[in-house]
């Protein structure tokens, strides 16, 4: 079944984003499967896989992983799709694979720029527009999902243009959005009322990320360029000598901010377990999955 149907037929929806191992072992691939394992049987809507550093022209498994998820456990899956430093070719060759495998929904990124800003000499795409129009005219049938950015995204300089950028990807044939990560939910309120504003209808999950570490939130601030309400630097300050205690606080607050954004205007609640079965957990059962 494809994401657009399912948000068509229920909402808000639960969805789990999970990314696959940095090493390609036996062991590793062994260990992610039975991290899914536990995962899928939390119900979730759809699983999603994220893309590995290299983007579609890079060596990764996430289109075998996504055929995984659906074949094996029978959960809808949504395997990422990079283009900043894929080829038109490479875009071909993910298309023939994931029609092979019959993964049929996909979330079209820009992706980050490589360390170093090295690119391709005759780049395909430069932002995730462009990767959606061509999905669209390779495949007609695929349901394709794209990124939206409550706070903005880092690179671009005024939300209202960022916006725009948004309306773009629905005009270029997405069907449905995720957000990245926010801490404070009435960012998503406030960002979701200037979305529809602008006429974009499309479906949006809220995406949620749980505080496991110091050094995790500052990469995340760094990366993505979100901003930190007071109850997140109070937890920080809390427990900032007791590591255990601030992962338990973390997800805790995100099952929390979960549980509102499902009762309160999000079509969906997709949440970044980072591979950690008891993340998922926590969320689903704040949402009366479990």
């Amino acid at each position: 079944m494809t994401i657009k149907d399912l948000y068509r037929q229920k909402q808000p929806l639960f969805s789990l984003e999970v990314f696959p191992p940095k090493k390609e072992s036996d062991s590793d691939i062994g260990a992610l499967y039975g991290t899914l394992g536990q995962i899928a049987g939390l119900s979730p809507d759809f699983i999603s896989v994220t893309c590995g550093a290299g983007g579609i022209g890079g060596k990764n498994n996430t289109i075998g992983i996504a055929d995984y998820i659906q074949s094996r456990l029978t959960v809808p899956a949504l395997a990422h799709l990079t283009c900043i430093t894929a080829t038109h070719s490479d875009l071909e060759a993910a298309v023939g694979e994931m029609s092979a495998c019959n993964v049929g929904n996909v979330l079209a990124l820009r992706g980050d720029i490589p360390p170093g800003g090295q690119l391709p000499a005759s780049p395909g795409y430069r932002y995730a527009g462009e990767l959606i129009r061509d999905l669209r005219k390779r495949k007609k049938d695929l349901c394709i999902g794209a990124a939206c950015y409550p706070e903005g995204h880092i690179d671009c300089s005024e939300i209202d243009i960022d916006i725009e950028h948004l309306r773009r990807k629905e005009e270029a044939g997405a069907d449905f959005l995720i957000s990245q990560l926010f801490f404070e939910n009435e960012i998503f309120y406030s960002f979701l009322e200037r979305v529809r504003a602008a006429g974009i209808t499309l479906p949006v999950s809220a995406g949620v990320m749980p505080i496991l570490s110091r050094s995790q939130i500052q990469r995340m601030i760094f990366l993505c360029g979100a901003s930190l309400p007071s109850r997140i630097i109070k937890i920080l300050h809390k427990y900032e000598h007791d590591p255990a205690d601030l992962r338990a606080a973390g997800i805790e607050y995100a099952a929390a901010q979960a549980s509102e954004l499902a009762g309160l205007g999000a079509d969906g609640v997709h949440i970044y377990t980072m591979n950690r079965p008891e993340i998922a957990e926590a969320c689903a059962k704040a949402l009366g999955k479990v």
